[in-house]
């Protein structure tokens, strides 16, 4: 047994009946609430804390998803900061009958983990060791970039909404 944390997690589940949408397939608004649960259990799981959602963006939706498809949502630890983590989520779906999987959608998002009242807490550091490992996390330090980057932009934009 190791006391590292791992860096990444795999759910999986069956998509039911409740999660469909008007047009027959699962609601994206519940593959969100997928990808969140993902992105939160791999954060928790690094920091040893309990972890709130402080950004979701580029999410992309590449295939729809059925009701009776098993989804398999891999999240993967990319990049960490002082208090926060940035984290990749993939999900990919398939007819439990069948072999062919699909990857249905894509979305990065940051955790920021939190002590016991609330404040910011530090987070291990991580390093990636495998290719794909530095891929991510190059890919979220250009995130972080452009992030800010659209921040600036935001913020001069909704200064005209302010009273």
């Amino acid at each position: 047994m190791t006391d590292t944390p791992a860096a990444e997690i795999t759910l999986r589940f069956l998509a039911e009946p409740s999660d469909v949408n008007f047009g027959g397939n699962v609601h994206g608004g519940n593959v969100m609430k997928w990808i969140d649960h993902a992105g939160y259990t791999c954060a928790a799981n690094w920091s040893a804390s309990y972890c709130v959602t402080a950004y979701v963006g580029g999410i992309r939706f590449l295939e729809p998803i059925s009701v009776g498809d098993l989804v398999t949502l891999r999240a993967e630890l990319m990049h960490t900061g002082r208090t926060s983590m940035h984290i990749s989520v993939s999900v990919h779906a398939r007819n439990p009958r069948q072999r062919q999987r699909r990857f249905t959608t894509h979305c990065i998002l940051v955790f920021v983990a939190l002590d016991e009242s609330g404040g910011k807490q530090p987070v291990p550091a991580f390093t990636p060791e495998t290719d794909h490992q530095r891929r991510l996390n190059d890919y979220a330090r250009r995130m972080i970039e452009l992030r800010g980057q659209l921040r600036n932009e935001a913020d001069a934009f909704l200064s005209d909404f302010l009273p």
